[in-house]
């Protein structure tokens, strides 16, 4: 046999004991996923929904409500970015909650996401934690799309699956999914902190955030407050207690930085709905 000929038969042996395909195939699932993200359509936003109801939908006009959102993200994107991201885990993992239902938290969590969309060097992604009265679908004006319970459950496979662009350039979303009686334990499971890691992890000018349900009486929020690493309390004024408020912050996780939204505050006859009033620190 000539040396080319035991060259070739070398090579051959080589092949058979160690197959070079798997990378290739690797290399083409990804390229299959990456295509299924682009393709899958972007969500329209209901924009003049949105902006009848007060919500900071870019026309181009100036309200005092921009203003304001715009103090609340700017501690909230130093707490992420800046000095204090060193000793906060996940610090751009931001929960929004209430003491109790309807005091305005997923109107403060979209126009949130809505004034950071508007930053030139950021990203937001504004996920629907609410899993037991999702509303943030409902807000936007979005048909109901599967979403993080779905995840948890393995109905959708992959996060791509229900992460949803939108048509506001900045802004990408992870819907509820449809209610589930384990909610608790699906949002306390292993696959939920890996999850919650990766989005943190994951785009390094991208913040996070996640409308939760209210804290008392609800167990769901205390679980997902462990992966974040701020927190929103929107409080209604003459509505919340400042018992209520102490009874609802007090499980919370001491490292957490917190903050207080005073919403629905009455300013004038012609602006009695949004963001008046914003407080920041450790609890008592």
């Amino acid at each position: 046999m000539s040396i080319i000929e035991k060259a070739l038969a070398k090579q051959q042996k080589a092949a058979e004991r160690s197959p070079i395909v798997e990378p290739e195939t690797q290399e083409l699932s990804n390229n299959e996923t990456a295509v299924k993200v682009d393709q899958k359509a972007a969500l329209s936003l209901d924009k003049t929904g949105l902006a009848e109801r007060g919500y900071l939908i870019d026309n181009g006009t100036r309200k005092s409500i921009k203003d304001e959102f715009r103090q609340i993200k700017r501690k909230l994107l130093n707490n992420a970015f800046g000095n204090a991201s060193k000793t906060l885990e996940h610090s751009n993992l931001i929960m929004v909650s209430s003491a109790k239902p309807n005091e305005g938290k997923t109107f403060v969590a979209i126009n949130l996401a809505l004034s950071i969309a508007l930053e030139q060097d950021k990203t937001v992604l504004l996920v629907d934690a609410d899993v037991l009265r999702p509303s943030v679908i409902r807000e936007l004006g979005i048909a109901e799309q599967p979403g993080i319970i779905d995840y948890l459950l393995g109905k959708s496979k992959q996060v791509s699956d229900i992460l949803y662009n939108t048509d506001i350039d900045k802004l990408k979303l992870i819907p509820a999914g449809k209610p589930h009686h384990l909610s608790n334990e699906l949002l306390a499971s292993e696959k939920m902190a890996t999850l919650a890691n990766e989005l943190a992890n994951r785009y390094p000018d991208r913040i996070v955030i996640f409308d939760c349900p209210p804290l008392i009486g609800v167990t769901e929020t205390l679980v997902l407050a462990n992966l974040m690493g701020q927190a929103i309390i929107v409080v209604e004024e003459s509505k919340t207690s400042i018992a209520d408020i102490k009874f609802a912050t007090e499980h919370l996780n001491e490292d957490l930085a917190l903050g207080l939204v005073l919403n629905k505050a009455i300013r004038s006859h012609k602006d009695l709905y949004g963001y008046y009033g914003y407080g920041y620190g450790a609890k008592d």
